[in-house]
């Protein structure tokens, strides 16, 4: 049986990538695709934007989407911006309908939301759902209780032009990672911003550097610095389509599993 999926910030880049994958996969159904209500694409078909063909789903406003095609729906996956993603959440709270969100940018009122959300339904909440990312995390852990603090640490993120959120959640997520391995809090520890004279850096600091150019799809390096040498970690992701794929996987899993908030680590059986 196939798994009927609705997308939200369907037209998208990640969306139209979301679109190739749920018709790549061979559990997942493309059920419904959602966009905000001004968008051009509203009533155009969603195989025909996506490269794939007609597929004989439409583009649908959001949040007005109580259509039947919504409520039939399995899981619902949002890629959209944060004020969509909670109006998805209401949604997907109502029907009680699992929902994977990759939606980054998100306040820490509204990851209170999304995380009281789960005491109802099961979320996939995970700012990267690649699984080199993923990967990735699993090795920072390792790098930073090894090495500690008697390495400078530094997160490089790159993306492209379009991109609004800053920091990525992606090196957001590593840092937190890394803080947590070190034993405290990014809050405590991360610096967003040098410019002039900013004095020797200070023992213990997270470093994050942002970049937005052109049509790059991510790149992180953490930078783990010693005064004789270098521990880089990287990934590149040179298609979307690694991050849709994977929140395909991440749909199919949620099938099974009770009310919660789980990231992509507990997908890949990594945690």
């Amino acid at each position: 049986m196939s798994i009927k999926i609705a997308i939200n910030g369907a037209s998208g880049r990640m969306g139209l990538a979301l679109i190739q994958a749920c018709a790549q996969h061979e559990q997942t159904l493309l059920q419904a695709a959602h966009v905000r209500p001004s968008s051009a694409s509203l009533a155009r078909d969603a195989g025909e934007l996506a490269g794939i063909g007609s597929n004989g789903v439409l583009f649908s406003a959001m949040p007005n989407c109580n259509e039947a095609a919504s409520s039939e729906a399995m899981a619902w996956i949002d890629f959209s911006l944060p004020a969509g993603a909670l109006d998805g959440l209401d949604y997907c709270l109502a029907t009680k309908t699992p929902i994977v969100i990759g939606t980054t940018g998100f306040s820490a009122e509204q990851k209170q939301a999304i995380y009281a959300a789960g005491q109802t339904i099961p979320i996939v909440f995970a700012p990267n759902m690649s699984v080199g990312v993923n990967l990735c995390l699993n090795l920072l852990q390792t790098a930073a209780s090894t090495l500690g603090d008697e390495y400078d640490i530094e997160v490089i993120e790159a993306h492209h032009r379009h991109k609004v959120d800053a920091p990525s959640g992606t090196a957001l997520r590593m840092g937190e990672v890394i803080a947590d391995a070190l034993g405290a809090d990014l809050d405590s520890r991360a610096v967003y911003a040098r410019e002039g004279d900013i004095g020797e850096r200070e023992k213990g600091s997270i470093g994050f550097q942002t970049i937005r150019a052109g049509d790059i799809v991510g790149e992180h390096t953490v930078m783990f610095a010693g005064m004789s040498e270098r521990v880089e970690i990287i990934h590149r992701a040179t298609s979307r389509m690694t991050f849709a794929n994977g929140a395909m996987r991440a749909a199919v899993w949620l099938q099974t599993q009770p009310p919660g908030v789980y990231d992509m680590q507990d997908v890949l059986a990594l945690s």
